[in-house]
């Protein structure tokens, strides 16, 4: 690999965000008042990117994806750019619109999605443009959302990836199916594997648990991962790696802190990409992304509650962390 290549370039999922927050989510055929709708930036090449950049400034951090001709897809590159993201490697559908999701967001709680896939089902591995890329490592999400990488053209993107001597890691989305197994083949080019509990789960074929959440890391590791497999839950997170298995509690946040949980993961794993980029050891990689999630709480929506790292860390400086038995 090129000393030359630096930077994290983040590829896969671009959305519009449009946050409907709720008091309470309604059962089926009943109705609830919207109390505030906004937009925001998605997906994992928005959020992630946003966030490596607001933690780390002076990293160079590139955007690939595809969108619509439209003012949604306008509107992401600019926010893109306002934050200092490269944007060279977005590219425009002529026949889809940008995707977006419908979020309904239970003020201080979970979140639902409703997404549209639009121009992120026709990105694919000819779109990521795997010769000409000049960075050292190389962020791919969401699969199970991107229909082409989803059926093949995932696999063969980072073995290309790493015959260039980039470094790769994945994500994915939470899936009630067993659509998983159709990125099991993927994990052996895979360096880095960052998930949450769920995810983690379906991948290795077990219900997640916190008594067998080491078991998953240690068959996702046999299954071909490289460096780290990362797993995170609202309690804790994990790491497994050849330096051994490593536990972190996620941080006791005070009543009314947590303004929405959109982009949580999203930003801890954007703590993990600085982190593993920094050659930090792996409790200092859990521990900075949990602290970056914890911002990343304080905002009702995916980006807004960012800061760097400096600001991330003084800003949990103060809070406890959960007390756990793992």
């Amino acid at each position: 690999m090129s000393t030359e290549m630096n930077g994290i370039a983040v590829a896969g999922s671009i959305l519009v965000d449009r946050i409907n927050e709720v008091s309470v989510y309604p059962e089926c055929g009943q109705l609830t008042k919207i109390l505030r709708v906004s937009r925001a930036v998605g997906g994992c090449v928005p959020n992630v990117a946003i966030g490596l950049k607001t933690l780390l400034p002076g990293l160079e951090v590139s955007a690939i994806g595809k969108i619509g001709a439209d003012e949604d897809g306008d509107y992401i590159v600019a926010e893109l750019k306002k934050a200092g993201v490269d944007c060279g490697g977005i590219v425009r559908s002529d026949r889809s619109r940008t995707s977006f999701t419908e979020v309904i967001s239970v003020c201080g709680g979970q979140r639902t999605f409703f997404t549209y896939n639009g121009a992120n089902a026709e990105f694919g591995y000819a779109d990521i443009g795997t010769d000409a890329l000049q960075v050292r490592m190389l962020h791919l999400g969401y699969f199970l959302l991107l229909d082409r990488l989803d059926c093949g053209e995932g696999e063969k993107t980072l073995r290309a990836l790493q015959e260039r001597g980039i470094r790769t890691s994945i994500d994915l989305v939470s899936e009630s199916s067993s659509s998983y197994a159709k990125i099991l083949p993927c994990l052996r080019y895979v360096d880095n594997l960052i998930v949450n509990e769920t995810e983690a789960g379906g991948l290795a074929g077990m219900v997640p648990t916190d008594r067998n959440i080491s078991g998953i890391a240690e068959r996702l590791k046999r299954a071909g991962v490289r460096e780290r497999v990362i797993i995170h839950s609202p309690d804790y997170s994990v790491c497994l790696s050849d330096s051994g298995y490593t536990v972190v509690a996620s941080y006791e946040l005070p009543a009314g802190f947590i303004k929405g949980t959109t982009g949580a993961g999203d930003a801890f794993c954007a703590g993990c990409l600085a982190g593993i980029y920094d050659g930090l050891p792996d409790k200092e990689i859990l521990c900075f992304a949990s602290a970056a999630a914890a911002a990343a709480l304080s905002a009702p929506d995916s980006v807004s509650g960012m800061r760097s790292k400096a600001e991330t860390e003084n800003l949990c400086k103060n809070f406890d962390r959960k007390k756990i038995c793992l």
